[in-house]
């Protein structure tokens, strides 16, 4: 399928940078599915979303592939190239976790 992708050398064994659109948690908004960066690890939401943040980040900083990060995906996207690849690795430094929500003792 990617049989002229020339950017796969820049994929990179990344840590994901948040369990979550890390843009998203900071502004209060929500994410339809997430996408992570395999240049640096950013995790953005996707073109279904409302702010598309992982595109938004290809334009800011020109990492030209993206893999789902969504359980069971493995496909990933070269924006460059237009090219859906597969066999592209993933995430290989561990994920980041869903903070725990504490809640106060009632007083």
């Amino acid at each position: 399928m990617d049989t002229t992708c020339k950017h796969r050398s820049e994929v990179h064994a990344v840590t994901p940078s948040s369990w979550g659109c890390e843009d998203c948690l900071r502004a209060g908004t929500s994410w339809v599915h997430l996408r992570v960066c395999l240049t640096c690890g950013h995790v953005g939401c996707c073109d279904s979303s409302p702010q598309t943040h992982a595109t938004k980040h290809f334009r800011a900083t020109g990492h030209p592939i993206i893999r789902s990060y969504e359980p069971g995906e493995t496909w990933a996207w070269c924006y460059i190239d237009q090219l859906l690849l597969e066999g592209v690795p993933g995430p290989t430094r561990g994920t980041p976790k869903r903070p725990s929500v504490s809640k106060s003792p009632a007083l």
